[in-house]
């Protein structure tokens, strides 16, 4: 698959929404009584090409993980080399999201693409780590290709395998530090005004996190119209990949939820390189993180929760999953008025 050489992104079924849509003014439960649950129904069976749609029984969360040079600079709460730790407590089904999935009836696969470990595992490793981006481009022009491309063939092995929804996700100690940049390179935004808390840093830290993207920001000025060059210089193997597996996951119609900041810079890069792709996502929290904010306001995608949470491994997408599979179930199996009888005074809605 050629990275650079993308089809065009298919629509989610008008049809399909409309009669879903439809569906929901028959109901018998008063007029926009179902809220945000039935504009969640609507959306998905958009995605699903079907109404009523089929609650997600096959979801997939796939966490990629890296490390990051920028670390070494203190920008995060957590030393550098913490990320392998934070891989072996997610396999042992303590992290979060692990934790979360099976309550969700979801499951978790986490890729190694960029640890800073050796050996390596596999074949979806790019590098070992990435490069400092205050001082150095985080990958090469091939390495960012190669993190595309295996972005794309995780989503084609999940859906081959019959998964119906997609969670990309992130580990990585440093992490919102390239994703905060890569943000403020696409809006046009100071770097004080997208630096977060990330892990929890404290002051002196987050003034050590605002000057590496400031000096990061700086490399990219000749870049910032061009998203590949972008993740070469200020991304990162996890970036590269979540925004290939993003792209990859609208061109194959299937429904994707995500929440935290890294995987939301990767969509603003995904959105640029695959327009359209952003009509087969579903925000599913508000992060705190400022640059989530931006994202949000560029992909004009509105969030379903404001949980306040600040992780990016999938946990507030599986906060929302059963929310999805509620609305599901709404659309297909609350009773019409004609068929139960209720019906508002004049026949109308009110």
């Amino acid at each position: 698959m050629d990275a650079l050489a993308l089809p065009a992104v298919p629509a989610p079924d008008v049809e399909a929404r409309r009669a879903a849509v439809a569906r929901h003014g028959s109901l018998a439960v008063p007029a926009g009584g179902l809220g945000r649950l039935a504009e969640l129904g609507c959306w998905l069976a958009a995605a699903q090409g079907a109404c009523p749609p089929r609650p997600p029984a096959r979801a997939r969360v796939v966490a990629v993980a890296a490390d990051h040079g920028i670390a070494e600079a203190g920008v995060s709460a957590y030393p550098p080399g913490t990320t392998a730790r934070q891989v072996a407590v997610a396999r042992e089904q303590a992290l979060p999201v692990s934790v979360l999935a099976p309550v969700a009836a979801a499951s978790v696969r986490v890729v190694d693409v960029a640890l800073d470990t050796e050996p390596g595992e596999g074949r979806y490793r790019v590098r070992r780590g990435s490069g400092r981006i205050d001082r150095v481009d985080a990958l090469t022009a091939l390495e960012t290709t190669t993190a595309l491309t295996i972005g794309r063939t995780l989503v084609d092995e999940e859906v081959d395998a019959g998964a119906d929804l997609l969670i990309p996700a992130a580990l990585g100690i440093g992490a919102t530090t390239p994703a905060s940049t890569l943000v403020a390179a696409v809006t046009g935004t100071e770097p004080v005004a997208v630096v977060g808390r990330g892990s929890g840093i404290d002051d002196t830290a987050w003034m050590r996190k605002a000057a590496a993207i400031r000096d990061a920001l700086r490399r990219t000025r000749p870049h910032r119209d061009d998203p590949l060059a972008l993740l070469r210089a200020a991304g990162g193997a996890d970036l590269a990949a979540l925004t290939g597996f993003l792209v990859q996951a609208a061109l194959r119609r299937t429904p994707v939820l995500f929440d935290g900041l890294v995987v939301g810079a990767a969509a603003l890069l995904a959105e640029r390189l695959a327009p359209g792709a952003r009509e087969w996502w579903l925000v599913t929290q508000r992060s705190p993180e400022p640059a989530m904010a931006l994202v949000l306001d560029r992909l004009r995608l509105r969030p379903v929760l404001d949980l306040q949470l600040r992780l990016d491994d999938g946990t507030g997408a599986l906060a929302v999953l059963p929310l999805l599979q509620m609305a599901a179930r709404l659309l297909a199996e609350t009773a019409t008025m004609a068929d139960s009888g209720i019906v508002p005074v004049g026949g109308g809605r009110g």
